[in-house]
């Protein structure tokens, strides 16, 4: 931390007098002593000096004409950019009452006309030292809350690499001990198709070689209805194999979201993380009380395979995706925030229905681009210079962390090399779009 320097050829010292003799005895005594020196014998000319270069103290005379030092004081004391600076008011006035009226205006000190050269110096050097301190106190305070955000970001990114590493440890487990059954299942009903498709086929040629059927065996057949048994099985077997098909869709996107075993670049296809987020959320976007279901609208395009963190890009997914969705399910609580006519936004079409869009494409050879849009309300453009600032969020206390944004914008930007920016207007929702190269080189981010 740049350390700040008290000497006196650093220090730019002010004179407001209206008295020019003032202005030169008090001028030779500091420079003498080797400060800079700048003088103002009115109050205009002193607020201009002011606003031009900040001074590091300000000697200001009480009684002067227009404008008198505790409306001058209280001025600069107004003012953000000049607040901070010190002020020791100069008066041949002695009274305890002028005293406690320059304080009160925001004086730091007080020096009585004759000057006393030894006087004038002590109090200088003192308000110059506790300016000093002071400043160097603001930059360790400025340090310790950056190191304060930095660390809750740490944290926070630490707890979410413990909850993904859960996750996925939790759906290893899981997906094994469902596939072993599941892959029993379905390898076995290739077999079940073929021996109800026998034993049918034995039941009819049964039937043509008896003739007529006893009435006992009529009966039977009424009872358990044989004609739709007969239709309905065959019907009954596929919808089972088809069951147990999407339980191996299932398992197969979880095992792909967790990405357990891929904490190293590996070369992936995007869409397939995209998907296995979008299953994950897949309950969200259903309809629930009074907010309608959410559509998705997606449009890929033809990508190589991109080499990436896997684990860490689903994590940007989730989070992207998880946003739109929060958009949309504040928009259904506050309708009016809705357009209320079709659109034409970033991407395509903006019905009034929620809707996210997902677009894939390749703009170059060596780049490959992954956006997500939604029709919520979306943010003014001063929200949305804030979107990637760690701990920001527009959503209901409580509601997030507002870490989500700025985690995203760190594995794609410092892990990957890539590119993360968000577009938004109010009521047109907002789009989020990232870049990344094909051929990764970065390092992953902690």
């Amino acid at each position: 931390m740049k350390k700040n320097n008290t000497g006196p050829e650093s220090s730019d010292i002010l004179i407001v007098d209206d008295t020019p003799a003032n202005l030169r005895l008090l001028s030779i005594i500091l420079t003498k002593k080797g400060y800079r020196v700048r003088k103002a014998l009115t109050p205009h000319l002193a607020l201009n000096a002011v606003e031009l270069s900040l001074p590091h103290l300000i000697l200001l005379d009480i009684n002067m004409p227009e404008m008198n030092g505790y409306q001058v004081c209280s001025k600069l004391k107004a003012n953000p950019n000049t607040r901070e600076v010190p002020i020791i008011f100069i008066s041949a006035l002695d009274d305890v009452f002028d005293k406690i009226k320059a304080f009160e205006a925001g004086g730091n000190d007080y020096i009585t006309k004759p000057f006393q050269e030894a006087e004038v110096l002590v109090r200088v050097e003192h308000q110059l030292k506790l300016r000093s301190l002071q400043m160097e106190l603001m930059d360790k305070n400025r340090v310790l809350e950056q190191t304060l955000i930095e660390l809750k970001q740490v944290q926070h990114q630490i707890i979410q690499n413990e909850k993904m590493v859960s996750l996925g440890q939790l759906v290893a487990g899981v997906c094994h001990e469902i596939n072993n059954p599941v892959n029993f299942i379905y390898g076995n009903l290739i077999y079940v198709k073929t021996y109800v498709k026998q034993l049918l086929g034995l039941l009819y040629e049964y039937r043509q070689a008896l003739g007529s059927i006893p009435p006992e065996l009529q009966e039977l057949e009424e009872e358990i209805e044989l004609d739709f048994l007969v239709e309905d099985f065959p019907k009954l077997v596929l919808s089972m194999q088809g069951g147990a098909e999407r339980i191996r869709t299932i398992v197969e996107s979880l095992r792909n979201f967790s990405r357990l075993d891929e904490a190293e670049l590996k070369s992936v296809d995007l869409h397939e993380g995209l998907e296995s987020t979008l299953m994950m959320l897949g309950h969200r976007l259903e309809p629930s009380g009074d907010r309608p279901g959410i559509t998705v609208i997606k449009n890929y395009a033809k990508l190589p395979l991109v080499q990436c963190y896997a684990a860490q890009l689903n994590q940007v997914f989730m989070n992207l995706l998880t946003n739109a969705i929060d958009a949309l399910e504040s928009a259904s609580r506050h309708p009016q925030s809705l357009p209320n006519h079709h659109d034409q936004g970033a991407i395509g079409p903006q019905p009034r229905s929620p809707t996210i869009w997902i677009n894939s494409a390749q703009p170059t050879e060596n780049t490959v681009t992954i956006s997500i849009a939604d029709n919520g309300p979306g943010m003014t453009p001063e929200l949305q210079q804030q979107a990637f600032d760690p701990f920001f969020t527009t959503k209901e206390v409580g509601s997030g962390t507002g870490l989500g944004l700025s985690i995203s914008y760190q594995i794609i930007v410092e892990g990957h090399g890539g590119t993360l920016d968000c577009q938004s207007l109010p009521g047109r929702g907002t789009t989020f779009t990232l870049g990344l190269p094909i051929q990764c080189r970065q390092k992953p981010p902690k």
